[in-house]
């Protein structure tokens, strides 16, 4: 009695020709061809263009504006800084006004009532 020769296992998943591993990928999906720019086109992006010009001047008129009030870029920092530490201070007030009006047993904007707060603040 002779044991059976084993074949050399087919990979189930290979289908088609093989290639290498390194090869590139490329889809059977064909990309549209690029059209060439109308004539439409080009006025919507000169439009476009004018528009973002237009608002550009607007900002530097800001800025010069804000500048000679006496606001200055390095104050910015310090003023985002001042505007987390807010932030965080009002949700803090905010949590425990939730908690205040759950152990009460009623809504969060009774207790903002009951204190005198704004609501849109």
């Amino acid at each position: 009695m002779q044991t059976p020769k084993m074949k050399t296992p087919v990979s189930r998943f290979r289908r088609g020709p093989s290639r290498p591993l390194n090869s590139s990928f490329k889809s059977p999906v064909r990309s549209p061809a690029p059209k060439p720019p109308t004539a439409e086109d080009q006025t919507s992006l000169v439009k476009e263009v004018e528009m973002l010009r237009k608002r550009e001047a607007e900002l530097k008129e800001q800025v010069a504006q804000l500048q000679q009030e006496g606001y200055h870029e390095d104050d910015l920092p310090e003023c985002i800084q001042v505007l987390h530490r807010y932030n965080e201070m009002k949700d803090i007030g905010q949590m425990l006004l939730g908690r205040l009006a759950t152990l009460e047993g009623v809504t969060t904007r009774e207790m903002y009532q009951k204190f005198e707060l704004n609501l849109e603040d």
